[in-house]
């Protein structure tokens, strides 16, 4: 379903990661005439582009290429890294090569589809997935667990020994960067000045990034130090030459390893 107009010309509805790692990306959208934002975990923004409750979103990347859809990525803006991330970890208590069964956290669908194809080329060793709730809240008998987002910070999980960061496990496996999730909406809504505004709030957001980590990071249950270097040095918000080489290889990936067997290709407007 392709999303509807937005009430006027000049309005956009953003839909828009809750976390931390999104708050550099809107700096000073939310007091910007005509645009309205809507936030939640970016396992369901997909879901409200396709609902057509929002008309353009803060999607993961696994989700731009699902073959259903006809989306095209309107901003250099997005959420990525280019090593270590601190917030899309697995925690195990088995070393990472005798993984067999992850437990996953139901808020991403890119670091599942990740952790899918890093395990299948540094160990090879396809995955076994379960969702976390299917535990029924007993980890006893848990081997490995993925968690994204504010949670990895703030709901440590201390029963587990061995953490490996999924964006450092990709720069090891490929020496890229990586990108989790870039700003789209679909090919015939007219965005308008909308991809020039996302671009200059990312660019407010990098340059403030400091005061945010500061006046939003307690409230997300960070210590401020860790969410200064969090947004700071560790995330990258631009789309370069590298990372879009990167989306390339994950894409193929992902389609050689039968994560999206029938995956199509990133469109930029």
């Amino acid at each position: 379903m392709n999303p509807q107009p937005a009430t006027t010309p000049h309005s956009h509805r953003l839909g828009v990661v809750s976390f931390l790692n999104a708050r550099p990306l809107i700096e000073g959208l939310d007091c910007m005439h005509g645009v309205s934002l809507v936030y939640d975990v970016p396992a369901r923004l997909a879901g409200l582009l396709d609902a057509g409750e929002v008309d353009a979103a803060l999607v993961p990347v696994i989700d731009i290429v699902r073959p259903h859809r006809r989306w095209q990525i309107i901003s250099d803006a997005c959420i990525g890294c280019d090593g270590e991330t601190l917030t899309v970890r697995i925690f195990s208590r088995v070393p990472p090569d005798e993984i067999r069964r992850l437990h996953v956290d139901g808020d991403s669908h890119t670091s599942v589809a990740l952790a899918s194809v890093i395990w299948q080329e540094m160990f090879g060793q396809q995955l076994m997935i379960a969702p976390l709730d299917s535990t029924g809240g007993d980890w006893t008998n848990v081997e490995a667990v993925l968690l994204i987002g504010d949670k990895v910070v703030n709901h440590r999980l201390t029963d587990f020994d061995i953490e490996t960061d999924l964006g450092g496990a990709w720069k090891s496996l490929t020496g890229l960067p990586f990108v989790f999730a870039a700003w789209v909406c679909g090919q015939g809504y007219d965005a308008g000045e909308l991809p020039r505004q996302l671009s200059e709030a990312r660019d407010r957001g990098v340059a403030a990034a400091a005061e945010i980590a500061a006046s939003a990071g307690p409230r997300l249950g960070w210590p401020v130090e860790l969410a200064t270097r969090y947004l700071t040095h560790r995330l990258k918000f631009k789309i370069t030459d590298r990372h879009r080489e990167a989306m390339a290889l994950f894409l193929d990936m992902v389609q050689q390893q039968h994560v999206i067997p029938e995956a199509q290709e990133f469109v930029f407007a």
